[in-house]
């Protein structure tokens, strides 16, 4: 068996306090996607999740991609948190219109449950009846009762990945769930906190060679931090991780 790939980047790229730090001061805005790309193959829109954007803008970020560059896409908060996944064959069918035209871009999609909600193993499950398929989609749960066979169960009726998260308070399980492992970083320490230990970089780095190697594909992000430390950490795991592949 082949090993998959991994890819390892950011939440989003459009942060102020990384002007003089990943982007030289003098570049426009405007051209801080390309800049990025350049250094990165992948990132995750989290900007979708408050507002979805319009499907010319999702097609101007495909065309300012290069070429093997994946943006996997944040579902909008209005399916999940304000509608707490009811009905969710209309919110999916406006929010994959516009998603969609990313085109050859389209990496894994994200639906993040919202935090203090109790386990709904029959919502879900409808939920997961009403997704696309053949698509990578993943599930975030920010509630530990929804961490239970029932839930997983509901997500293989959509073929849905579990993220795997360590926001304090609602951590997930370490090993992956679902057809692929989506991995997101929200900080050392506290939440939006610090940069991560060497040590805990280096496990990650284990455990994603390991899956990749088993024949599944990896993506990991590292969510924005007060700090500014996630484009940081996001190129020190995977310099570990090319020293093992």
């Amino acid at each position: 068996m082949r090993p998959a790939r991994i890819r390892i980047g950011c939440s989003g790229w459009q942060y102020r306090h990384w002007r003089g730090e990943l982007y030289p001061r003098d570049l426009p805005q405007d051209r801080w996607l390309e800049f990025y790309a350049e250094r990165f193959d992948t990132v995750e829109l989290n900007n979708s999740f408050y507002r979805l954007p319009e499907a010319g803008t999702f097609a101007g970020w495909a065309r300012r991609s290069p070429r093997g560059f994946v943006l996997a896409v944040k579902a909008s908060r209005y399916l999940t948190h304000l509608r707490r996944l009811r009905e969710p064959r209309e919110p999916l069918d406006r929010f994959w219109s516009r998603a969609r035209r990313l085109g050859s871009h389209l990496g894994p999609v994200l639906y993040q449950l919202p935090p203090r909600w109790n386990r709904n193993a029959e919502r879900l499950a409808a939920f997961a009846d009403a997704v696309p398929g053949h698509r990578r989609q993943a599930i975030e749960l920010r509630d530990r009762s929804w961490y239970h066979p029932e839930t997983y169960a509901a997500m293989a009726r959509g073929d849905l990945a579990l993220c795997l998260h360590d926001m304090p308070g609602s951590e997930s399980p370490r090993e992956p769930i679902g057809p692929f492992a989506y991995v997101r970083f929200h900080g050392s320490g506290a939440k939006y906190g610090g940069s991560y230990p060497g040590q805990a970089l280096a496990s990650w780095a284990d455990r994603l060679t390991e899956w990749a190697g088993n024949g599944l594909a990896c993506y990991a992000y590292f969510n924005n931090d007060v700090g500014g430390h996630a484009f940081r950490d996001a190129v020190r795991l995977r310099e570990m991780v090319a020293r093992r592949v």
